[in-house]
This record gives structure tokens, C-alpha cells and sequence, in this order.
């Protein structure tokens, strides 16, 4: 089932959920249930209503209400004069309920004649790359032709909330101007005169999530984060209020969490959008809280979003969005969290680019345990705008530029690519590709890019792609380009895993497509100079408090490359060991940003022995809750993560001693389960103890690092 389908309709401004205007013209329903038969899943109806099981997860409903919710959780829903309303948020582990009262909205419509609405279930594996579940689907007809529309709900096992989404396109728009990450107070005009109370004027536009909420003393947190990563280096900033006092706040992003300071518990809100900047549509904000009554609107715009509750504070609620990406796209050990070079990084651009420069390459990686190597621009006919041997190359418009632009250049590669395939196979390795799908007239050729790479897919058995240029500029090119992968990941059965650029443009950014594949975050360069490894390492560490970094492809350079340009800066790239400046990337998707063939034989062996070891390791790994651990890494920290399993098993955990004076440093094991920890050390420098729940690591040097394994 495609995942974002939007752009084709519009929801008046009104004053009543997005779930409720979808069931507007409701004042009767027809409780059906229909569920894929498959041995774990059930469903079941009675004159009372009906309800369906899917493992941990179930539904039920009838005439009056709608029930959602697996082991972790359970949200309740009545259905008043055709309105969906939302009564009861619970999280189940620790008893908490979260909705004081149902919102006081009133279905403005609700003398319009009545329509049908079918409830129906879907049971197993709910998209391509993503995990098994529950899908719930309202399909609401009017009785005119076209009338039809249905909204999803999805519950996920072990999910601590509901993934809901729109089908059949539709969208709403509540404004045209640029929306901004800053807090806005205008509803309030603030003019010295004291009145008593605030205004009660409901919110306008599409509300996705509206909230009474019962506990007042909450802190708010608005995530904001940045791509376009050519000019931006702080990718993740946040913001907090403690509410109490807080009334008309108006804040746009894609995630918020609202977590009580004293128990740990909140709820976090997350938008699977492109960031506000670059959506095809732009709104006012997409949160809105009045403190004093207690009231919370989450608005959007067709976009899927999910609202889930966790426990434990901030560790808990990265783990909660950890757990939630995972269903979006499970872990495949074959397919995620592989070790990828890429030509592009010493700048080479397409200057050496040839068959012969290839096959060195994949020489060079299988020797450095490298998985996947990757021909960034110049393996194709055609000449792009970075291309080294023009300076009017094309760039977004390929397609214009010839019909036989994606093919082989049949100078730099007379064979084809099949005996690059073939050797990198020989070698147990993985050939990628660049490729840039064409973002002219609106993405009209999105069916002529899924061709041309799924015939490099089946001819050619290229399965790892990295995306670039294209251009997110309206609706209709931000629906061609999800066209565009969802025929891919379709096609290809999920074999095929894309890299999305985010360092230039206007493009789906960290979570738009949060299926396909890793984010390719950074181009930086020793040229510039512009590569500082503790930033690198930074910019993963805070991005992991929210993406899932088996989501991200972060970088490491040669270090042995421009060296004078840093002078003696103790932080430059030259005063880390290789193998330190791969394992600052290796809790993610590594990249070897360098022509692998271009680096000493001192760098390789380094690099390789901490390789070797870490691919041993990396299928369990990866199959735990990846987290930050430590303080933030600013060149002077003690910081790292941890891989912490969900069932008692083997943990491992990553520690950096960066410039800090301490050779030794503490921490507790508290996030593994189980006691009597045993700690093992697979790489690097120094020894760790354990003395109850509490680790001591020592690191004698500074700019290093420990690799342990938890047991």
C-alpha cells in the first residue's frame, strides 16, 4: 500500500479535527469488518459492533465508539452527530491517562444529509519495507460519485501509539505564507491592559490531533531541525516551555514532545513531512497550545503522523521513535547498515571516473571490508552541473538534456557496468550508483527515472542508489517524486535502497520518506577545510536522539589529505587515529567518503581491523535500540552510544574520550536488562570494569575510543 498519497483534494477551514471532517457527513455507521485471514489474525462482529486482533494489537468498535490499541497503549474515540472525538489516551505500562475531557468542538455541518461509513481491518505486512500490523481504514461515502473517502490507522506491536494517514488524497491548506520555526504570539495581542481569562477562539485549519489534556504541569519541547547541510552545520536545535502559563502558542516543525518533568511520561508528536521549509504547502504552524485550558492541536496537511506515548523521559522518548521508524522500515542485516564508498569526496568529482579507476576502487575496499562501492557522478553519458569537464552541465533537467543521458558513458566505461558488477560479486561486495531523478516541469518524467533504475536494478543488479537534485517545488512535483518511490520499492520488491540527499534544495528531508532507505546528511571537505570529525560525530549524536541512525549515512574522510590547511588545530582530522574516525560513524551507516584506492596502506590496515570486528558484530548490533549516551560531543566530551536489546542479550557500547583532561569516566548500565553485566572489549584503546550497575571506562589517550560488548 502506497504510504503518502495527498495533493489531491482540499478540506475546508474548519473548526473540528481532520479525523472528525472526514466523518462529517456521519450520523449513522455501519459497523464491517474485514480481515486478510492469516493464523494470527481474527475479527468478529455482533449486533453491538465488531472488533478485529492482530497479534498484541486490536480494534473495536460499534455505533458509538472506536478502540485502538496493542500491550502498550489504548485510545478511545466517540462518535458524536458524525464527529470522531477524541476521549481516552492511556498508556497501559504505567496506568496514565492523558485526556482530561472531549474536546469541545461542534460539527458545524452536522444538519447535512447523512452517509454511509464502512469499517474495515487489514492484517500482516502493512507497506513493502515496513512491519507487520493492524490497519484500521473509515471509508466514508456521501452518496454522490467521488465522495468517497477513507483514513487510515495503523497499530504496530510493542508501538506505544497510531500511526494515521489519509487515503486518496486528501490535504488542507490553512495558509500560503512561509511558515517559521519561531514561537508566535499573535493571537494574544500583549498591550499592558490586564483582562481576566483568555480568548476561547478555536483553532482554524485542518487539526490532526486535538487534546484536553488532564496534567497541566508539562514541559514542551519543539524539535527543529535543519538539512540543506552545505549551509547549515547545527542540525538539531530544541526549544522548551514549561506550560502552565503559556496560552496561544503557535510553533511550526515536525516534532514535539510534551513529557511531565516529575514521572518522565509524555507524548510525542511527529509528522512524516518534509521539514516546513520545503513542503509543497505551507502552513502557519503545525502545533498550537493554550496551557491554561489545557488544550493541544496538532495541525497539518495530509501528511502521515503518529502520536505516541513513552515513559523514562528523553532516553524513553528516543526509544519510543526508534521503535516507531523500525515499523516504518524493518532491519534487514543483508540490506541496512552497510559500510558504502563513495568516489565523490576527494574531490576528484568525475575527473577519474573510468572502468579501470572502478576496479581499483573495489580492489582497494574489499581489502578495507568496505560493502557497498558506490560511483557517485560521472558514471553516466551525460555531463551535470559538478561535473568536472563543463561548466554547463545539467542539473535537475537530465531527461532534456538526452534520451540517453543514464546510459554508461561509453568512453569512461566501454564494457558497460557489467564488469564492475561482476567484480565487486567476486569480491562479496556491492556496486551503487548516483543518480539524479529529473525535477523539470514539475517531475513530469518521475515514470521515465523509475525505468531507467529499475532497469539498472534488473539488468544490472544495482540495488543501493543515491538520490540527488531533484526539487520539491509544488504539489504536484512532491506527489510525482513519492510516485516515484513507491514505484521503486514496489517494483523491486524493497530491495532497492535509496540515499536521500539533504545537503542542498528543497527535498523530503529526515522524514518524508522514511522508508526507502538512509539520509545521506553532509558533503564536507578537507579542501575547504570544512570536515571536523567531533562535529560529525556531534551532528550523529543529537540527529540519533530522534532518527533512527540506522537511518543516516554519516561520513569519515582521509585524513592524510590537506593536512596544512588546519594548521595545528588539536580537533583537525590529522590528530585521529583512522580507525577512531570510522568508528565516530560506525552506530550508523558508514561512509568512506574517499577514493579508497587513493589512501595509504597505514589508513587501510586501521581501518580494516576495526571493520572486521565491527561487521562481526553489527547484525545484533543493529537489531537493538541504538542511543546517545555520555553529554554531547564538542571536541572536550566523554559522550558515545549505546546498543541496548530489547530482550535480555548482548549489548555493545561506544565511548569517546574527546579532548577532555579525565582519562576515566562513569556510567550506569541501567539501560540494559537484566543484572550481573559483563563487559567485553572488541576495539580500541584502554579497559572498562563493572561494579553493580555502574561501568567505569579508562582511556589513556585522548581522541579515542572503547568498543565494548554487554553481556
Amino acid at each position: 500500500m502506497l504510504r503518502v498519497k495527498f495533493f489531491h483534494g482540499i478540506i475546508s477551514k474548519m473548526n473540528i479535527p481532520l479525523i472528525a471532517s472526514f466523518l462529517l457527513l456521519t450520523s449513522f455507521v455501519t459497523a464491517a469488518a474485514s480481515t486478510e485471514s492469516t493464523p494470527s489474525a481474527s475479527a468478529a462482529s455482533s449486533p453491538s459492533g465488531a472488533e478485529a486482533r492482530f497479534k498484541t494489537c486490536y480494534a473495536r468498535w460499534n455505533q458509538h465508539e472506536l478502540i485502538l490499541g496493542n500491550s502498550f497503549f489504548e485510545r478511545r474515540w466517540s462518535i458524536t452527530k458524525g464527529v470522531l472525538i477524541p476521549t481516552s489516551f492511556c498508556n497501559l505500562k504505567t496506568g496514565t491517562e492523558w485526556i482530561h475531557e472531549p474536546s469541545n468542538l461542534a460539527p458545524a455541518d452536522s444538519h447535512q444529509k447523512s452517509c454511509s461509513v464502512k469499517i474495515t481491518t487489514h492484517a500482516g505486512r502493512l507497506s513493502i519495507t515496513g512491519d507487520e500490523g493492524l490497519e484500521v481504514v473509515f471509508r466514508a461515502n456521501g452518496g454522490e460519485p467521488k465522495s468517497e473517502k477513507h483514513l487510515s490507522f495503523r497499530v504496530y506491536p510493542e508501538v506505544g501509539g497510531v500511526e494515521s494517514f489519509v487515503e486518496g488524497g486528501i490535504s488542507a491548506v490553512s495558509s500560503t505564507q512561509p511558515t517559521s520555526p519561531e514561537a508566535k504570539h499573535e493571537a494574544t495581542p500583549v498591550n499592558g491592559l490586564e483582562i481576566d481569562g483568555h480568548s476561547d477562539q478555536q483553532p482554524t485549519g485542518d487539526v490532526l490531533e486535538d487534546l484536553m489534556l488532564l496534567n497541566r504541569h508539562l514541559r514542551l519541547v519543539q524539535v527543529v531541525f535543519r538539512d540543506q547541510t552545505d549551509a547549515n552545520n547545527a542540525l538539531v536545535q530544541e526549544n522548551e516551555w514549561m506550560l502552565l502559563n503559556e496560552s496561544d502558542l503557535r510553533l511550526a516543525g515536525n516534532l514535539f514532545a510534551l513529557e511531565d518533568p516529575l514521572s518522565g511520561e509524555g507524548l510525542v508528536f511527529l509528522k512524516l513531512a518534509p521539514l516546513p521549509h520545503a513542503r509543497a504547502l505551507q502552513f502557519q504552524d503545525d502545533c498550537r497550545i493554550n496551557a491554561k485550558k489545557g488544550h493541544l492541536c496538532f495541525t497539518g496537511g495530509g501528511y502521515p503522523f503518529v502520536l505516541l506515548s513513552y515513559s523514562g523521559g528523553s532516553m524513553g522518548r528516543t526509544m519510543a521513535l526508534q521503535d516507531f521508524q523500525r515499523r516504518l522500515r524493518c532491519y534487514e542485516p543483508d540490506r541496512d547498515g552497510m559500510f558504502l564508498s563513495n568516489t565523490w569526496g576527494d574531490r576528484s568529482r568525475d575527473a577519474r571516473v573510468t572502468e579501470e579507476f572502478v576496479l581499483k576502487e573495489i580492489e582497494a575496499g574489499a581489502g578495507m571490508g568496505v560493502d557497498v562501492v558506490q560511483i557517485d557522478d560521472g558514471w553516466q553519458k551525460g555531463l551535470s552541473g559538478n561535473s568536472a569537464f563543463t561548466k554547463n552541465g545539467a542539473w535537475g533537467s537530465f531527461w532534456d538534456a538526452g534520451s540517453d543521458f543514464w546510459e554508461p558513458n561509453p568512453k569512461r566505461f566501454p564494457n558497460g557496468l557489467a564488469p564492475l558488477v561482476k567484480a565487486a560479486t567476486d569480491h562479496g561486495m556491492k556496486l551503487g550508483l548516483w543518480y539524479g531523478p529529473d525535477s523539470s516541469r514539475e517531475g513530469a518524467y518521475w515514470s521515465r527515472d523509475v525505468d531507467r533504475v529499475m532497469q539498472l536494478h534488473d539488468r544490472d543488479c544495482i540495488n543501493y542508489f543515491k538520490f540527488d537534485s531533484w526539487k520539491i517545488g509544488n504539489p504536484i512535483a512532491e506527489s510525482n517524486f513519492n510516485h516515484l518511490i513507491d514505484r521503486l520499492l514496489t517494483e523491486s520488491g524493497g530491495k532497492i535502497t535509496i540515499d536521500l540527499d539533504v545537503t542542498a534544495g528543497t527535498r523530503a528531508g529526515y522524514f518524508g520518506r522514511s522508508d526507502c532507505g538512509p539520509i545521506f546528511v553532509e558533503n564536507r571537505y578537507t579542501d575547504y577545510p570544512n570536515y571536523w570529525p567531533h562535529l560529525t560525530l556531534r551532528n550523529l549524536w543529537m540527529l540519533s536522539r530522534y532518527v533512527d541512525p540506522l537511518r543516516l549515512r554519516m561520513e569519515f574522510l582521509n585524513n592524510s589529505r590537506n593536512v596544512e590547511k588546519y594548521g595545528s588545530d588539536p580537533l583537525a582530522p590529522a590528530q585521529y587515529s583512522p580507525d577512531t574516525l570510522f568508528a565516530t560513524v560506525m552506530f550508523c551507516n558508514p561512509l568512506g567518503w574517499f577514493e579508497v584506492s587513493n589512501l595509504s596502506e597505514k589508513f587501510r590496515s586501521s581501518v580494516s581491523a576495526l571493520v572486521a570486528v565491527w561487521r562481526m558484530e553489527r547484525a545484533r548490533m543493529f537489531s537493538g535500540r541504538i542511543l546517545p549516551i555520555g553529554n554531547p560531543p564538542d571536541g572536550h566530551s566523554w559522550t558515545g552510544f549505546a546498543s541496548v536489546p530489547q530482550k535480555p542479550g548482548s549489548g555493545y557500547l561506544l565511548v569517546f574520550r574527546e579532548l577532555n583532561p579525565s582519562p576515566e569516566w562513569t556510567t550506569d548500565l541501567t539501560l540494559f536488562p537484566g543484572s550481573g553485566h559483563h563487559v567485553t572489549k572488541l576495539a580500541g584503546e584502554g579497559d572498562a570494569s563493572v561494579s553493580g550497575d555502574k561501568l567505569t571506562v579508562r582511556i589513556p589517550a585522548a581522541l579515542k575510543y572503547i568498543f565494548l560488548r554487554v553481556d
